[in-house]
């Protein structure tokens, strides 16, 4: 509750009623004989007592899970809740599997998927690794990368049937776009390099989504150009479906 500051929502996070939460820390209040939160109507927030007291439980809990997964090591199991958040195109289609593969292995291991391509707050939402493209936004934050993934300029074999492949980014502009919308921004404005110089291109465009996994459908479906990760869209290239606009 304390990191939520609502009973409510840490209830929810824990998975119980809100009145068994909140019964609970009254038993812990009654054996400490002193408040620990501060209610009001609106807001929930630690008493003096309990600005004391959280950060020697978070100790003893820290300790109690090193103990666990010490013990754990020792008899080689792997089991817990994994939390995952990941770019909603990436890990439909394209790390599932893996994690399938995982699960199988390890079949005491719990998951919950969070496919998304919104920012993660690792303060607010219960998450232990985040996967993104980029870097991460929040300094606070330590990330590694794991690959690099180029961006391409994609098509459909279909959208070009009665049209001319484009050979220069200036041609852009008399084609369709499909966006990747992150909250209120269209990512409309592409970008292109070659030796040295460089382009930049507003497109016109009829579809924006913020979900990643959508204009990937779209494009393939002949309606229009998107700029995506080579990941997102590698088995559409090797089976010939989509095509690399302007590789070079």
């Amino acid at each position: 509750m304390a990191e939520f500051k609502s009973i409510t929502a840490a209830a929810l996070s824990l998975d119980i009623l809100p009145a068994t939460a909140s019964a609970a820390v009254k038993r812990v209040e009654t054996r400490l004989n002193t408040p620990l939160f501060i209610r009001s109507t609106r807001s929930l927030k630690l008493s003096p007592a309990g600005e004391k007291y959280l950060p020697q439980c978070q100790q003893a809990l820290e300790l109690l899970e090193q103990a666990k997964q010490g013990l754990k090591t020792e008899l080689g199991s792997v089991d817990g809740e994994l939390r995952i958040s990941v770019m909603s195109d990436l890990g439909r289609n394209f790390l599932t599997p893996w994690l399938d593969e995982f699960l199988g292995l390890y079949p005491e291991v719990s998951l919950k998927l969070h496919a998304s391509d919104s920012t993660v707050d690792f303060y607010r939402d219960p998450v232990d690794i985040a996967i993104r493209y980029g870097k991460p936004v929040d300094s606070n934050l330590y990330g590694f990368k794991l690959s690099n993934v180029p961006r391409l300029l994609c098509a459909s074999q279909d959208y070009f049937r009665d049209k001319a492949l484009p050979q220069h980014p200036h041609e852009l502009v008399s084609y369709n776009g499909l966006f990747y919308q992150l909250y209120d921004l269209i990512h409309n404005l592409w970008e292109f390099k070659q030796n040295g110089e460089t382009y930049k291109i507003k497109m016109n465009g009829n579809r924006a989504s913020n979900d990643g996994d959508l204009v990937r459908r779209w494009c393939l479906a002949g309606n229009g150009l998107a700029v995506k990760s080579c990941l997102d869209i590698s088995e559409h290239l090797l089976k010939g479906e989509m095509i690399n606009v302007m590789p070079g």
